[in-house]
């Protein structure tokens, strides 16, 4: 049998964090990524429109045999997943800056999220903070940083353009006294080493890639795991932009490195 398709979709290149953490997890599922970056960035977009787009490419995902659709983008999970799941008879795995494990881990009683602008400004936001934070007396502070899609998004990941757009982001958390930093964009966690040098060892960086593929396992039929997984081949897991496809597949090979699916193919989108 073969194990369900799982559709992932991003806003661009960043949603490839997720899908690193989906294929070490479900290495026979084969995958369908939709990277959006003729229309990157969604952060400063309007709700709506970012939600019209959303179900586009959804829409494409299940013409492609989508079974399940991981929304590997905050923005686009802040305005659109709810309706998503209230239209489609499909399982949607969405995601959320993760304030309820840094106000856990803090000591200090302050947290950083660094977000984008759609993200910071969405409801879901909100009543992350007011649920898992406030009950605790956790500070939340908050950073938009749509400096870092923009070098992820051109394959810059270190230098000095890298440290400055960080110093800029992180100086005025640090000064507030978070000892944690919540990475609340699936583009961020490819800046994760880079950040880490210049905040320092003892300032803990929190992202989500791990704790959505946990919970697409969790979605996924039992027929899916009834055949053992070790004797079954890898799952095919192709690429699809509205980008330049040399430009994709160049930073797939560089954000993914040893990660990248020696299968994987990059295609262009289509209207």
């Amino acid at each position: 049998m073969i194990p369900s398709t799982i559709g992932i979709l991003d806003s661009g290149v960043g949603g490839l964090s997720v899908l690193r953490e989906i294929r070490a997890v479900l290495p026979a599922h084969p995958l369908i990524y939709v990277g959006d970056s003729a229309w990157c960035p969604y952060g400063n977009k309007p709700a709506e429109q970012i939600r019209e787009r959303v179900f586009e490419l959804v829409d494409l995902l299940l013409a492609q045999g989508a079974e399940l659709v991981v929304v590997a983008c905050n923005s686009a999970t802040i305005a659109a997943v709810e309706a998503l799941r209230a239209t489609y008879p499909i399982a949607f795995v969405g995601m959320e800056p993760a304030v309820k494990p840094a106000a856990a881990l803090t000591s200090t009683g302050v947290i950083g999220v660094l977000a984008t602008e759609a993200s910071l400004a969405g409801e879901k936001f909100h009543r992350l903070v007011d649920t898992h934070a406030r009950p605790q007396n956790v500070r939340v502070i908050t950073r938009p940083c749509p400096r870092f899609v923009e070098l992820v998004e051109s394959g810059i990941c270190s230098g000095p353009e890298v440290d400055a757009a960080i110093d800029d982001a992180t100086k005025p958390l640090l000064d507030e006294g978070a000892d944690v930093l919540v990475l609340g964009c699936t583009h961020y966690p490819f800046l994760r080493a880079a950040i880490q040098a210049r905040v320092g060892n003892e300032i803990q960086l929190i992202d989500t890639g791990r704790a959505v593929a946990e919970r697409t396992v969790s979605l996924l039929p039992q027929a899916d795991f009834e055949t053992d997984e070790a004797a079954r081949q890898p799952g095919r897991v192709r690429l699809l932009t509205s980008g330049p496809v040399d430009d994709i597949e160049r930073l797939a090979n560089q954000l993914l490195g040893d990660d990248l699916p020696a299968d994987m193919t990059v295609e262009p989108l289509g209207d």
